[in-house]
């Protein structure tokens, strides 16, 4: 029997192991790919001295020689900023971080305490996907994360970031979290790889072009951010959680305000083009309004005639959901339908106030759209804005035509308090389209069409595209002077702080496909 200091030994020799990872050459290998190793990468996330690994002995039942501690990932507690987060962190040195079931139970263990404890869970993948060798146990051990990712979904922030390979079916696991945030340099996801594509299509691509940062960020949407490397991924990671809450019955952290409160932006004024046709940057409107320097785009690369990232007004987080005039418009499509609603649940889920800032002529005509399902995808705008709870606002800043408006947090979608600005255009549809409806009759029959047409077009104008026709109705509580709007949405959410509300009790609502 060993004695004490023997046992002490042993523990030590396999904790050393462990901290070892895959060896030194291992390690070099991985950081002459640009890539830091996976206790590397939690020492840059997590707060000094603050992690408290967890599964460190463990390993797969292999060969003696393949054994390793910790089996390629190390799983742990720790603190961001002084706030208690679960992580995990494929170790890729160790037979390439694949996937194993000791990996599945480890990951879930991490799971399991964080939804118990309400707090976040942060998973670092860099995996060269399941470990072939164990047959489909490696794939049963898939099906055990991806329920817990589900479970988890809605009650405590799940962030993936992609630091190295996650294919087949790995990708799923960071698919169903709140965030995935890739390494522009050596992230790339896909389900099956070139080697397959090229046997199907004949066609040839590196794992850049198949499933890098640019195609999830940019085409697919999978992606939410991208960061050049490693260190500045994890810096992302560390801005995106200071606006959200440890769990869902938790508020957003409130930070102290360095804003003043009651500015004034004059340049808000002018912002809005006289000509209606023109477009203008609605970033600059975002940036003049909110806490300085606290707006961050989320998806900022997919659909971007659709803006949506979390901001800060008096130290306090708020998502922000705006239309971009400076592309397409500002008009809505199956893209950016999906962008929008899928944020608004997320802040829904985690007690963060919407603002809205409505400049859409409306959702995009076109064949495409419609064979593509504009409707159903429109549909989750509509869904999302309904089923949320959290305080809401809206300011139509320019045009919200037909049903667009109706659709970007109207007040019929129980929005609590809509804005307009002078410069704001409600309407069933545009001017021309409209004219030529209602006035069909007079038109056909007259001598100068062209003239009356005008004419028609004009008083139209003057009728409906303003704001006021809509606050008679009461469907704008006020307009406000653009210059003045920060101060009156901070008073507002002063206000709204503090409000309940409920949905009817239900399984689950069926958000549409």
């Amino acid at each position: 029997m060993e004695t004490p200091e023997e046992q002490l030994a042993t523990l030590f020799r396999l904790r050393e192991r462990a901290l070892q990872g895959g060896g030194p050459e291992r390690v070099a290998q991985q950081h002459a790919r640009g890539k830091l190793t996976a206790r590397e990468r939690l020492a840059l996330l997590l707060d000094p001295n603050s992690f408290q690994e967890i599964g460190a002995l463990a390993s797969s039942p292999l060969d003696d020689e393949q054994r390793v501690p910790g089996d390629g990932i190390v799983t742990g507690f720790g603190k961001i900023n002084g706030r208690r987060v679960a992580v995990f962190a494929q170790d890729f040195t160790v037979m390439g971080g694949s996937f194993s079931a000791v990996q599945a139970n480890k990951i879930c263990r991490m799971q399991d305490l964080a939804i118990e404890s309400g707090i976040p869970i942060i998973g670092l993948n860099d995996s060269g996907g399941a470990r072939i060798q164990e047959g489909v146990r490696s794939l049963a051990a898939y099906g055990e994360v991806f329920v817990r990712n589900v479970m988890a979904s809605g009650v405590v922030p799940q962030i993936s970031a992609i630091l190295g390979p996650c294919a087949g079916g790995a990708v799923y696991s960071p698919a169903l979290t709140d965030f995935v945030i890739m390494s522009e340099s050596t992230g790339y996801m896909f389900l099956t790889g070139p080697d397959v594509i090229k046997a199907v299509s004949g066609r040839e691509l590196s794992t850049q072009e198949l499933g890098g940062a640019a195609v999830h960020c940019v085409r697919s949407g999978v992606a939410h951010l991208s960061a050049a490397d490693d260190r500045a991924v994890i810096e992302l990671i560390k801005r995106l959680l200071s606006y959200l809450p440890q769990n869902n019955n938790e508020d957003p952290p409130q930070i102290m305000p360095y804003d003043r409160a009651d500015r004034i932006e004059p340049a808000l004024n002018s912002l809005v083009p006289a000509d209606e046709r023109q477009g203008y940057d609605i970033h600059t409107l975002i940036n003049l309004i909110c806490d300085y320097d606290s707006f961050l785009e989320i998806q900022p690369l997919f659909a971007p005639n659709a803006v949506v990232g979390f901001a800060r007004l008096d130290g306090y987080a708020v998502g922000i959901v705006a239309n971009q005039p400076a592309v397409m418009a500002g008009a809505l499509d199956i893209d950016a339908s999906d962008k929008i609603a899928r944020f608004v649940r997320i802040c829904d889920a985690f007690n963060i106030p919407l603002i809205t800032f409505v400049d859409t002529p409306g959702f995009l005509p076109g064949v495409e759209q419609e064979y593509g399902g504009v409707i159903r995808h429109g549909a989750k705008i509509i869904y999302a804005y309904s089923e949320a709870t959290v305080p809401k606002i809206s300011v139509v800043v320019r045009k919200a035509i037909g049903g667009a408006y109706v659709a970007m947090s109207s007040k019929q979608l129980r929005c609590d308090l809509n804005f307009a600005w002078p410069s704001a255009q409600i309407a069933v549809m545009g001017a021309e389209g409209a004219v030529r409806i209602l006035r069909r009759e007079e038109l056909r029959t007259a001598e100068n069409p062209a003239q009356l047409m005008e004419q028609f077009i004009a008083d139209y104008r003057r009728r409906y595209f303003n704001p006021y026709h809509a606050a008679d109705l009461g469907q704008i509580d006020e307009v406000i002077e653009p210059a003045e709007t920060r101060p009156r949405l901070i008073r507002a959410l002063e206000i709204l702080r503090t409000k309940v509300q409920q949905n009817p009790p239900r399984k689950h609502g069926l958000y549409p496909s």
